[in-house]
């Protein structure tokens, strides 16, 4: 940061320090910054949660992805006028360009609303198609920090998908509601032998396509499908696969798809069949995001092991809103 940026900086800082919350806030960017920041550098960590909510007055969240910022705001849970939101917004994102020692151009900001399908993640909500390169266990990877609701990549899910990489030798992998492909590559990396991957959106496979291009996965070995999953795993054939990938949507009503889609509601029915795909011996990862969610266990025509604990990351602990499950087929 040069100098006057951070004389700039310097001042704002000094003018608002009467003000106890924004003190409070940049003690404790400055903490995780320091708590965090390291445990990410020790493990040669790029992209991960610096900040999740922690302090009720400032509803954001902070990830870091690269050199890049993304801070998503929470509009709902303030109870602020329209001027006194926006004044608080400004002096937000200036205590985090502060502490993290960013220009304002490298800080994206992104307001977070509820998803009522999951058609809306597929919406657009800018138009700047910029993208950014990161890495991630030596891989690489394509996000985007202003054109949709989601980055492209999941952080939450690393360890998940580093399982993922060392069981994928030799064998023939699905990743199913794929979205922009990252288990894929993982898997693809773990020398898998065939990759399928499959979702609902031409946008969302094509971005697949390209990190797996990205990291020199070519050729026929590697497909992608644009399907609606619950109703192409019907033509499948029983054993096509030794490890499915299952992360679906938590609720959808798109129009794209036959039927409404609720996870808690057809978990059963979907895992049973992600299982007679499933060679003998194989196995299924699946995950969501339903916060409410319950395995109905007596219905599962297999072995489960939560491993939602195993797969939360250093950065989110105490944070995760997901469930996680490795299961084997009996």
């Amino acid at each position: 940061m040069c100098y006057d940026s951070a004389f700039l900086l310097c001042s704002f800082l000094t003018c608002r320090m009467s003000d106890a919350k924004l003190i409070m806030f940049d003690n404790r960017l400055k903490k995780v910054k320091r708590i965090i920041g390291k445990q990410a550098k020790q493990q040669q960590i790029s992209c991960y949660r610096l900040y999740d909510r922690d302090l009720p007055e400032f509803p954001l969240i902070i990830d870091i992805y690269g050199e890049e910022v993304l801070v998503t705001e929470y509009r709902s849970q303030h109870r602020l006028s329209e001027e006194e939101y926006e004044q608080w917004l400004t002096d937000s994102l200036e205590v985090v360009q502060h502490v993290l020692e960013k220009t304002p151009e490298q800080i994206h900001l992104k307001e977070r609303k509820r998803k009522e399908s999951r058609q809306d993640q597929y919406q657009k909500t800018d138009n700047q198609k910029t993208f950014f390169e990161v890495s991630e266990g030596g891989l690489k990877f394509l996000i985007n920090l202003t054109d949709y609701l989601d980055t492209g990549l999941f952080i939450d899910h690393r360890i998940t998908r580093e399982m993922v990489r060392k069981e994928s030798m030799g064998k023939k992998v699905l990743n199913l509601f794929c979205y922009t492909g990252s288990f894929s590559v993982y898997a693809a990396a773990g020398n898998a032998a065939q990759v399928v991957s499959v979702d609902l959106s031409n946008t969302y496979l094509d971005w697949a396509k390209r990190n797996m291009e990205l990291n020199g996965f070519k050729g026929a070995a590697y497909e992608f499908l644009r399907a609606d999953v619950t109703q192409w795993l019907g033509g499948v054939p029983d054993k096509s696969y030794d490890l499915i990938i299952l992360d679906p949507p938590t609720f959808s009503n798109s129009k794209a798809m036959k039927d409404i889609f609720d996870i808690q509601l057809q978990h059963v029915e979907l895992i049973n069949t992600c299982i007679e795909k499933l060679a003998d011996a194989g196995v299924l990862y699946f995950s969501t995001n339903a916060r409410k969610f319950e395995m109905d266990v007596e219905s599962i025509n297999g072995v489960i092991n939560e491993i939602t604990t195993a797969t939360t990351p250093f950065d989110f602990k105490g944070k995760l809103l997901r469930w996680c499950y490795k299961i084997k087929k009996s």
